[in-house]
This record gives structure tokens, sequence and C-alpha cells, in this order.
């Protein structure tokens, strides 16, 4: 498929998604929603996959809503922007965070908005130290979508959450990792090449096992501790008769590099 606002490869088992909207700060559209949604479905479809890296064209990550997509005219009619999160942000989210894969983000500039949000729907989230995050909703009477007000507390505790969406001040990329909001900052001329790097890492990782691990991680948030205790037990049993398994066992014994096949 031709895209027009995002690019999209897949080479050696890692995808790369770029949202490809430089001029607008890669700010989103429906159009763009669309293509985003179907390259999703393909990697999805593509077994060879392991591992999807996420960022962004020219100077920024995103910005967010594209304002002017669905603009709102002085005294015109009111805009369903319910149906937007709806229709759009809540399965883009979802369809992240439930990949059975890692999913990096590589943020290469601001992240403001539902691009903020975004970010932190990824597993892992390097940022360029130039980059910023900024929960701009608030400036807009509007508050915190795209998973923000899941992510943010769970983050960085529910005090810098509420500071962050109610100020909409600038978050540095550094003080993000400080915070813990993102895995971690890099000098920006080695964004990529660590992304990339990490990706590789992936690509040759047991997969499964990983793809298991971010899902625990996840529904750890609603479980009791029996819960997750049982979680636990249920996928160690189906990990433990992986080919995977067996062959990191066979390769640690023997002293030789493991090749996992992400089964």
């Amino acid at each position: 498929m031709t895209y027009e606002n995002i690019q999209f490869e897949i080479e050696a088992g890692v995808a790369k998604l770029t949202l490809n909207r430089p001029d607008k700060l890669n700010s989103f559209t429906q159009a763009m929603h669309l293509e985003v949604r179907e390259a999703l479905q393909q990697l999805r479809a593509d077994k060879s996959v392991r591992v999807l890296v996420l960022t962004g064209a020219g100077r920024g990550f995103c910005a967010g809503q594209d304002l002017g997509d669905r603009a709102v005219a002085p005294g015109g009619a009111a805009v369903d922007l319910g149906e937007s999160v709806e229709k759009f942000y809540a399965p883009l989210v979802l369809a992240l965070r439930e990949l059975p894969m890692p999913v990096i983000c590589a943020v290469n500039g601001v992240a403001a908005g539902a691009g903020a949000n975004l970010a932190l729907a990824c597993d892992i989230v390097l940022a360029a130290k130039s980059a910023s995050f900024i929960e701009a909703f608030c400036k807009l009477g509007l508050i915190p979508d795209t998973g923000g007000t899941w992510h943010l507390p769970r983050l960085i505790g529910h005090a810098r959450a509420t500071g962050l969406a109610m100020l909409g001040e600038k978050l540095s990329a550094e003080r993000a990792e400080q915070w813990g909001l993102i895995w971690k900052a890099v000098p920006d001329e080695e964004l990529m090449n660590e992304a990339m790097a990490m990706a590789k890492h992936f690509a040759g990782a047991p997969t499964k096992g990983l793809a298991f691990t971010k899902h625990a991680l996840q529904a750890s948030y609603g479980n009791t501790l029996a819960d997750q205790l049982k979680l636990e037990g249920e996928m160690m049993r189906e990990l433990g008769y992986s080919h995977d398994y067996r062959e990191g066992v066979d390769a640690f014994i023997n002293k030789r590099a493991p090749n996992f096949k992400g089964e």
C-alpha cells in the first residue's frame, strides 16, 4: 500500500512506522489515522515482524490532533470530540498495547497533546535530549485523552500527573527520564541509532516471552496479587513448552548464542 501521511517499512524482523506530516509537526488527521491503522493491521498479519519502532519525521514527533482537520468555526456547530476518541485515538492506543511484540517509541522532537500520550502507550520510550512532552489539553479546555489520564498517574504518580495535566507546562526529555515517564533521554544524534539497535536486539529475542511480559505487566494494574500469581503460572506453563525456552536453556548450558524463533 502507498501511504501519503506515514512511512512504513519492514526489514529483518523490524517494522518502522514514521509519522510523516513534518510541515504540521506530524499532527493527526483522519487520513493519517486510517493509514496508521492499515499499517498496524499489515504488521499483525506478517509473522516475520518481531518489533515495532514508532517515530516522527522532521523536527517533531507528533503535535497531537490537527485542529484544522476538525475545526470549530466561530458560531458554528460543535464538533463531537468523543467520536474522535472512540473511532481513532482509543483504538490506536489499544492496538499498540495489544501488539504481541515490543513497541519502541523514538521521540525525536516535541510530543504534545495526543502525541505525548501516544508515545506513553508504547512499551519503551527513547527521546532525544532536545525533545519535550506537553499535555496541552488544558489550554483548550479539554482533558488528556489518548490514554493520558490512565498512563500519567501510573508512570509518575498523582501529584506530577495532575501538575502536567492542569498546567500544560513543557517537560524536557531529561526531566521525563528523571521522573520515570520514559526509559531514556539520549543525545539527538544518537536517537535513531539507539532505537534501531534496540529493535535489532528485540528482533532476535524470544518474542513470545516478551509479549507475555508486556501483557502481564499491563494486567497487574487491575489484578489482585492472587490473580497476578495465577496469571504468571499460566503464562509460565505455556512458555515452558515453547521452542525458545528450550533453545535458551540449551544455549546457556552449552555456552553459545541462542537462536530464538520468536515462537
